[in-house]
């Protein structure tokens, strides 16, 4: 992506936050920056803070950049949209980051066919540790596709798609899935207090722990059956705990949540589609 290429964030919370942070550590340009949102306190703080260029109405912005990041609540999105019925140029880039909209409906809403990359980060990317599905329609250019890539890669990595439903598969495990580690933390948080250890040491054994079994997943080049095979002594500690997990049907339950979590997004896109 060129540094003179515009981006235009239509919405300044915290993930466009992340996404902008990303791009200027990575030495994109501020003054090619731009943002827009309804509440003009936070406006002014994001231009303070991050020399970007703000505007108070999404029409301006749009006219004023050559990719467009939708960065808003879903439910607003077609409130968004509507704005900008008839406005936008054949060659403008579209990119949602707004979950469970598909890119036919947001099309719909701009009054035609557009350029558009819809994609999938996760919560860690306010960390620069995030993963994002993206999928493209057959409009993107590959010029395009590679500006999403660079825009998305600055807060972690990047899973192409070419499927758009695969795109509720990436939610149920990545998208979601975070809340799915914090709730094993919480129970080992729980676990190590019921056996003596006060709050503070517990928190930190069950955090240190999930980073460190992710780092060595990360770098060991071995996947995650191995590993596990390998820290499982017979007949030791490791082995009786997961035999417990096992007996309990720890497998299906994970099964049983993530399909949940896909069904449930499926769902939100036909619901959130049907909006006019």
């Amino acid at each position: 992506m060129e540094n003179k290429t515009v981006i235009g964030f239509i919405g300044a919370g915290n993930m466009a936050y992340a996404l902008i942070k990303g791009l200027l550590s990575d030495g994109f340009d501020a003054k090619n920056i731009n943002v827009s949102d309804s509440n003009p306190e936070l406006l002014e703080k994001r231009s303070s803070e991050l020399g970007i260029t703000t505007y108070s109405d999404n029409v301006s912005l749009l006219t004023n950049s050559d990719i467009v990041v939708f960065a808003v609540k879903p439910q607003v999105l077609s409130i968004v949209c509507h704005e900008l019925k008839n406005k936008a140029s054949s060659g403008q880039l579209f990119v949602s980051i707004v979950a469970g909209i598909k890119s036919k409906d947001i099309n719909r809403w701009l009054g035609a066919d557009f350029a558009l990359v819809r994609t999938m980060p996760n919560t860690p990317a306010l960390f620069q540790s995030g993963v994002t599905g993206l999928y493209a329609n057959e409009l993107v250019n590959d010029n395009q596709k590679e500006s999403v890539n660079l825009l998305l890669s600055s807060v972690g990595e990047c899973f192409w798609v070419n499927e758009e439903n695969l795109l509720d598969a990436i939610t149920a495990i990545s998208g979601s899935g975070p809340a799915y580690f914090f709730l094993m933390m919480q129970s080992m948080k729980q676990a190590a207090m019921a056996l003596g250890l006060d709050e503070k040491t517990a928190d930190a054994l069950s955090i240190k722990t999930s980073l460190g079994a992710s780092i060595m997943a990360t770098n060991s080049g071995k996947d995650s059956r191995t590993l596990r095979a390998e820290v499982t002594s017979p007949n030791g500690t490791t082995e009786s705990a997961i035999e417990t997990f096992q007996d309990q049907n720890f497998e299906g339950i994970v099964a049983a949540a993530t399909r949940a979590a896909y069904d449930r997004a499926r769902e939100l896109s036909q619901e959130l589609g049907n909006i006019d």
